[in-house]
């Protein structure tokens, strides 16, 4: 019985490369050299464990050559797509996608606009998490707004890797869900998450707020280092995150998914993009990318890169109407 099981395991690998040379040749393109994954922040954070965990995916694709995940962090991702908006037509190097690189563009923060690349995947979804330490006297979301009504700068926000993103929208959810100006919180921001959680748990500043993947690592289960106040989602999480409480169920509006995916140089060509869309649509059907949904907290999202470019389109004119509710921008 274990010698047909093997048997049809390898028939199986057998066949899955087959069809991925077929589907290549079909394409007319297929890498000629290795591949870089540009992470937009340092190493730690949500970008970082993204780039990473789909890494081993795309690596056990028949005929993938080997993939190198290099850290380009700075300007709230800047510095790295300003790399990757330099390798034109070039599909050996993709680079982690979010929502900062349109906040960045409606906030004026550069002029490189979500427009002058190639979008290649959403992957996920992923809510955020507003967590302090254990022992802070800040033990639920109510209690935070109690304080922020009280005195708005009273309490220290930390957030990575730049302001305007999701992890800021969110932050100024539960302003407006305490009826204080957001411009008056007192916000740090950090290069990286993993920067930005040490530093929380140091006691540098009083609330982290980044993703709901980066609680998980110091929740009760793990360790029991935070307390998380809330979490972004409409409803509980499966897994270790089912212990975490949304805003939502404890009266406060503050509902917010961010996506996640990859984007590529601009000047792709059409084979070039089918490429990436087979492999990404791979990866995200192997049952072991369901556990690493699970172990992350990631929210299944997959997009196309055709269906990636329409979201780009219709989030940048829903996030620059949200910036503008929440008074980060006029």
């Amino acid at each position: 019985m274990k010698r047909a099981v093997k048997l049809l395991s390898k028939f199986c690998l057998l066949t899955s490369a087959f069809c991925l040379a077929a589907t290549s040749a079909a394409q007319g393109w297929t890498p000629s050299r290795n591949i870089d994954i540009i992470v937009s922040s340092g190493a730690g954070g949500a970008a970082d464990r993204e780039a990473r965990e789909t890494q081993k995916f795309l690596l056990k694709l028949p005929g993938m050559p080997a993939i190198a995940v290099t850290n380009r962090q700075g300007g709230s991702g800047t510095v790295a797509w300003t790399y990757v908006s330099q390798r034109e037509g070039d599909a050996h190097v993709i680079a982690t996608l979010n929502v900062a690189l349109l906040t960045n563009q409606i906030l004026g923060k550069t002029k490189i606009t979500y427009k002058d690349f190639t979008p290649l995947a959403v992957l996920m979804n992923e809510s955020v998490a507003a967590w302090t330490r254990s022992d802070s006297p800040i033990t639920s979301a109510k209690e935070l707004l109690a304080r922020l009504k009280q005195s708005p700068a009273s309490v220290s926000f930390g957030l990575s890797p730049g302001l305007g993103n999701q992890n800021h929208i969110v932050i100024g959810m539960i302003a407006k869900a305490a009826g204080v100006d957001p411009k008056a919180l007192k916000i740090v921001v950090y290069s990286s998450g993993g920067q930005g959680m040490t530093a929380a748990l140091g006691g540098h500043v009083d609330v982290w707020v980044g993703t709901l993947g980066g609680a998980l690592n110091f929740s009760r289960k793990k360790g029991g280092l935070v307390r998380v106040l809330g979490v972004s989602a409409e409803q509980r999480q499966a897994g270790d995150a089912a212990e975490m409480p949304t805003f939502r169920e404890q009266g406060i509006d503050a509902v917010y998914a961010a996506y996640r995916g990859f984007l590529g140089p601009a000047g792709l060509t059409e084979a070039q993009i089918a490429f990436w869309d087979q492999a990404f649509s791979t990866i995200v059907k192997d049952p072991e990318w369901k556990q690493a949904e699970l172990k992350h907290a990631w929210g299944p999202g997959y997009l196309d890169s055709a269906a990636t470019r329409k979201r780009l389109d219709k989030e940048y004119g829903e996030l620059s109407e949200t910036l503008k509710e929440l008074g980060v921008i006029k």
